[in-house]
């Protein structure tokens, strides 16, 4: 996995299972890595892992069974998609707002290039 600074490691990886969960990589009920096997996969420390996993627990889309490992919830794809929206809406709009005062743009230019880039 390639990590692009400066947004934490654990986010990235959190945004990067959520597209795995998205995609139907990752299908809701199903058992997930470990978090050893995880930190292996992408090259980090598994603390990295257990704070990315308890991000996702936090949101409802991973659960825990003590003695067994982690499993995605049955409502997992659309708590991703509520995730990826409400971090899309909070850092990455203001900016993208910001741009198109900047540049005078408005929403039909927009629309515009939405369309021609279906």
């Amino acid at each position: 996995m390639n990590f692009r600074p400066p947004a934490p490691i654990f986010l990235q990886i959190a945004e990067h299972i959520i597209q795995l969960i998205i995609s139907g990589d990752w299908k809701e009920g199903d058992r997930i890595p470990s978090v050893r096997d995880f930190a292996t996969d992408v090259e980090v420390n598994p603390n990295t892992v257990v704070r990315t996993y308890n991000l996702l627990s936090q949101e409802g889309i991973i659960s825990n069974k003590r003695g067994v490992g982690y499993f995605l919830n049955e409502n997992a794809k659309k708590l991703s998609t509520t995730y990826l929206k409400k971090q899309f809406i909070n850092e990455e709009l203001p900016y993208f707002i910001k741009m198109m005062k900047t540049l005078e743009l408005d929403f039909e230019d927009l629309k515009k290039e939405y369309n021609e880039h279906k």
